[in-house]
């Protein structure tokens, strides 16, 4: 064991779920109408409970077990069986590796709740987000961070996908996930009111900003200086897409908005992610710089020419970044173009089936739909008997 690569990624672990709770669930809350915002916190707060539960049980072992077939790890360290706090993963103990890949089990499907806000059933969002990150997000992660199929010595040969953070393995699987649901769930009633406290965006997205440096520097899992530049690379993409997302907002609407420009941020810090450790500042730039535009000509195509109603753009902003940000690995020469494109497919397709049946099963179980009536009412008085507001908008 390494003292110094232990004590950085406990306080990596500890950033990354700073990042849902409560980065995340202020970012969303605040771009909501104010009749949900309790049901957002809602949302985020009760998947991190129950993901970090079904991490221990069953989604560890799936993603990190000893299984050979390369398709999922098997159930051999299910609730941590034979694991102690002397157990090594690498220069980790392997509990603290655990903790901090538990942290991505709780953002990715807390990632998704931004596509169905404002209409559905709290009962659908628990019971489908558990089986999505065992069933979809679990096996993604033992194929490419497990030494699964898609790894080095898979079935692209010796050099397999490189996806240092997660820009397939969270921010493509979070992001189609987000497309299909909304897709299914059909739109808002009424999708004219804006964000009801852009305060609230700009401080959670703040907050993401700073988590998102355990994120990716922690995904080096050490102490050194293949951390510090993860760190760097993931601040100056943020910074680049801030401004070009803004930019270009002034120049299409001759004003700059507040949630554009943070929205910018998150472009820029989903699209540097799974490059992160393959990059340096320049091609952080560069990978920012056009994350702010891309991501904001993407929100449009999916609200104006596909007409989906993804709440907060999840598949526009994550979705697109994540991918964006995997393909320039190879174009920057850091990975291989059919092992980068082939893995964005085949992890694409199975994450659009595997979203798709589980919608339409969870939904024999439980509504995924609230009544118009309690839509119209507020998910916040309607579904938990809360109210954040005096005054409903």
């Amino acid at each position: 064991m390494n003292g110094a690569d232990t004590a950085w990624i406990i306080v990596a672990t500890a950033l990354v779920l700073f990042m849902t709770l409560p980065g995340l669930s202020l970012f969303y809350s605040g771009l909501v109408r104010a009749r949900n915002v309790l049901s957002v916190f809602m949302h985020c707060y009760a998947i991190a409970c129950l993901m970090s539960i079904l991490w221990l049980a069953f989604g560890y072992s799936i993603a990190f077990g000893s299984g050979t077939s390369g398709y999922w790890g098997g159930l051999d360290k299910m609730f941590l069986l034979g694991i102690t706090a002397d157990s090594l993963s690498g220069t980790l103990p392997e509990v603290l590796f655990f903790a901090f890949q538990m942290t991505f089990a709780i953002i990715t499907p807390a990632l998704i709740a931004g596509a169905y806000v404002e209409r559905i059933g709290f009962g659908f969002v628990l019971v489908f987000s558990g089986l999505w990150m065992l069933l979809c997000y679990a096996p993604v992660v033992h194929w490419i961070w497990g030494g699964g199929m898609l790894a080095d010595g898979g079935i692209f040969g010796e050099t397999g996908v490189k996806d240092f953070a997660g820009g397939i393995v969270v921010h493509e699987t979070a992001g189609l996930a987000a497309l299909v649901i909304a897709v299914l769930l059909g739109p808002r009633k009424d999708k004219s009111k804006p964000p009801h406290s852009p305060g609230l965006v700009m401080i959670g997205a703040a907050m993401l900003w700073v988590g998102w440096f355990g994120f990716n520097g922690g995904s080096q899992l050490a102490a050194d200086g293949g951390a510090a530049m993860a760190l760097t690379v993931t601040h100056i993409s943020a910074a680049a897409a801030s401004l070009t997302w803004a930019l270009w907002e002034k120049i299409k609407y001759g004003k700059a908005s507040m949630v554009g420009l943070v929205t910018g941020t998150i472009a820029g810090l989903a699209s540097i992610t799974p490059a992160s450790g393959f990059v340096g500042p320049i091609e952080a730039l560069i990978i920012g710089a056009v994350a702010g535009i891309l991501c904001q000509e993407a929100v449009g195509v999916v609200r104006n020419m596909l007409n989906i109603d993804d709440t907060l753009d999840v598949f526009a902003v994550h979705g697109v970044g994540g991918i964006f940000g995997t393909i320039m690995i190879a174009l920057f020469g850091a990975g291989a173009w059919v092992a980068q494109l082939g893995s964005l497919v085949i992890v694409g397709v199975f994450t659009i089936v595997v979203t798709f049946i589980l919608v339409k099963l969870v939904s024999l179980i439980t509504p995924l739909r609230v009544s118009p009536e309690d839509e119209t009412t507020g998910l916040d008085l309607s579904a938990h008997g809360e109210r954040a507001y005096d005054l409903m908008s």
